[in-house]
């Protein structure tokens, strides 16, 4: 088995505390003290999503080799958090960093504490055993992670020949609000009905026929909507409980949080930041709260046809401003076109979209708002631990100004 060397990373000395307890020398010293007594041996240690709040609390996800006194040697997926949402039954560990003592819950995959419903939603046979109890049959189905946030949720695709699953694992308590926006979102739009839901926090979801929109993007633009059957869906969005996501109009705060991260890990970018984030504010303009998405682009999305034939991932539906849902999906498409090899077919649907929105809102106050959006999604590079992150967190950033005018 292949591993990376264990070693202390290179942190430097401005990053949050939070960052050089869970990214440099300590990080080794946590785990190795909650492997210890279990017998087992730290091997390897290296860094694969890391989430930074803008208030320096941090959250990551380590992949690792652990050896067991037994002789095995195992990859291990491990989880740590700072701050006051360690959850209940993570490991908890004091560190300390510059003299100021910073508490760390950890946890190994699937055990996290804060989605008990995850263990077996990552295990064919629990899967198998646990859906088959509600009535529903998937046979022997064959598992694939989608995404997984430490400590907030998980979805894992379910497939066999009797068809296809999606399993939303959250925390109970977040359960039965995403089955009631379901229920409400899907007498209106497109949203995957809940099939069952259980009290440990998974939500059990039918996959939709259809093809991603990013796939028709590059692969058959007839599929693709036109804009009028865009705004058309966004429009049937009928009002939800924002329960706390309520965005308003004005996006400042927003890009605020979002800059505060970027500038923490890049502090060279701050003062290119601050001038983003002034700029959109001055240009976003006001905008009246209605129904929104809330992350509203086309990995969202699928169609058939030039019809939207689904709306996923509604957990952020609720309140907001429509000019952001558009805004978004704008700032993705920008995106997404300097990371393919033919941007052409994605810059085409993009200037469709921008035609059909230049009679809706000022030119200024969309383009204000795409540069926004795309500070938001300047902490992706560093999040995923993407190569030469630094580069792709400063070409982001630089769109961004493109947009906001300045540049």
């Amino acid at each position: 088995m292949e591993t990376a060397p264990l070693g202390p990373a290179r942190v430097p000395p401005s990053w949050p505390p939070s960052l050089q307890l869970l990214l440099g020398e300590p990080a080794a010293e946590l785990w190795s003290a909650v492997l210890g007594p279990l017998s087992g041996r730290l091997r390897s240690l290296t860094p694969a999503t890391v989430t930074l709040r803008p208030d320096g609390t941090a959250t990551v996800r380590h992949t690792a080799v652990v050896d067991w006194a037994d002789g095995r040697a195992t990859r291990e997926h491990l989880a740590a958090t700072t701050g006051t949402a360690v959850p209940p039954g993570a490991a908890v560990v004091e560190g300390e960093v510059e003299g100021a003592p910073v508490t760390v819950g950890l946890w190994r995959w699937p055990l996290d504490p804060a989605l008990p419903g995850l263990g077996w939603a990552t295990s064919a046979a629990g899967v198998a055993e646990r859906l088959g109890s509600i009535g529903i049959d998937v046979g022997a189905p064959q598992l694939r992670l989608r995404a997984y946030r430490p400590g907030r949720r998980a979805v894992v695709e379910v497939s066999s020949p009797h068809g296809r699953w999606f399993l939303k694992v959250v925390r109970p308590t977040a359960a039965a609000d995403l089955v009631a926006r379901h229920a409400t979102l899907g007498a209106a739009v497109p949203v995957p009905p809940v099939l069952a839901s259980t009290g440990d926090g998974v939500v059990v979801l039918p996959g939709l026929a259809g093809t991603p929109m990013r796939t028709a993007l590059t692969g058959d633009p007839a599929q693709l909507p036109d804009p009028t059957a865009l705004d058309a869906l966004l429009d049937r969005l009928p009002a939800v409980d924002g329960s706390g996501r309520r965005r308003g109009s004005d996006p400042s705060a927003r890009v605020r949080s979002h800059a505060t991260v970027v500038g923490a890990v890049c502090p060279v970018l701050a003062p290119r930041l601050e001038r983003l984030t002034a700029a959109v504010a001055a240009g976003a303009g006001d905008h009246p709260v209605v129904p929104v998405h809330g992350d509203f682009y086309e990995s969202q999305l699928l169609v058939e046809g030039g019809r939207v034939v689904g709306l996923l991932d509604v957990d952020t539906a609720g309140p907001g401003a429509r000019i952001d849902d558009w805004a978004t999906l704008v700032a993705h498409l920008a995106l997404l076109e300097g990371l393919l090899p033919d941007p052409a077919p994605v810059a085409a649907y993009r200037e469709r979209v921008l035609t059909f929105l230049g009679a809706r809102w000022p030119d200024g106050e969309l383009r204000a708002r795409v540069a926004g959006v795309l500070v938001g999604l300047a902490t992706g590079p560093f999040r995923v631990q993407q190569p030469d992150w630094g580069a792709a967190t400063e070409a982001r950033v630089a769109l961004a100004e493109e947009w906001a005018g300045l540049r």
